[in-house]
């Protein structure tokens, strides 16, 4: 796909939100993926593989930043992220082989809803200060979770790392250095088999997809030292606007096509 300089601008431009959204709030997918719909014209399974190359170099230079810390993930992470990998090939191949007006009423759906978890979630969701639960049914009851962790990031992604967050305070107590440091390598391990899902069957436009993390990457690099107060609240407000906007453009696309 040729890509002029206007499109290139677009498409950094994109990536450049989506870096800041991710950064403040998460849920960068969530405009990402409507926009290569809605606005580049590109079929479903295509935006959403490609906008899976965004998502795992975001995965790998979080995950890297946490080992440069010395914060472990030694071997939960790969555990988890293998687990979580087997979910991902199913969930890839499903969001491959959907119906597309099913897959955009989905994401419509998923759209409002972790929108309006995004911008109304308190920020604490560590688990009391208590040892962790990383052995027996614990360790087994968080494998299970990463397995359909992994379906559900391997078809859509958006708003995964809520769930994740989730999992690994509540259930294995881990603290919240520790749960993002497992999550962003977990993440990068399962997405690694959703790229390869989707690459293979031809739904990656790379070229997109590159311009899109250099974006990412240098608005996730700017608005970590944004130091602007409520900041993030912004974000978020914002976030649920142009995500609302989107998903009833969605749905009504649906019954126009």
């Amino acid at each position: 796909m040729l890509l002029d300089p206007n499109s290139i601008l677009i498409l950094f431009a994109l990536g450049l939100f989506a870096g800041v959204v991710n950064t403040l709030a998460g849920g960068g997918s969530l405009v990402t993926l409507p926009v290569l719909i809605l606005f580049l014209g590109l079929d479903e399974a295509t935006a959403n593989g490609t906008n899976r190359l965004m998502v795992i170099s975001a995965a790998l230079v979080a995950s890297y930043g946490y080992r440069s810390k010395g914060i472990a993930t030694h071997p939960w992470g790969l555990y988890f992220g293998i687990a979580a990998t087997f979910g991902a090939i199913i969930g890839a191949r499903i969001a491959i082989d959907i119906d597309g007006d099913t897959f955009k009423r989905f994401l419509a759906i998923i759209m409002i809803t972790v929108g309006i978890i995004i911008v109304f979630r308190s920020k604490s969701i560590a688990s009391l200060d208590l040892p962790e639960r990383l052995s027996g049914r614990y360790l087994m009851g968080g494998l299970i979770g990463f397995f359909f962790i992994g379906v559900y990031g391997g078809f859509l992604q958006a708003g995964v790392g809520i769930i994740i967050m989730l999992l690994l305070t509540q259930l294995n107590r881990m603290d919240l250095l520790r749960t993002n440091s497992v999550k962003a390598f977990s993440v990068f391990i399962y997405s690694i088999a959703a790229v390869l899902i989707f690459a293979l069957d031809g739904k990656i436009l790379w070229m997109v997809g590159f311009w899109m993390v250099i974006g990412s990457i240098i608005g996730a690099w700017l608005s970590s030292r944004w130091s602007v107060k409520k900041g993030d609240k912004v974000i978020r407000i914002t976030l649920l606007i142009m995500v609302s906007y989107m998903a009833v453009k969605l749905w009504m696309d649906t019954f126009s096509s």
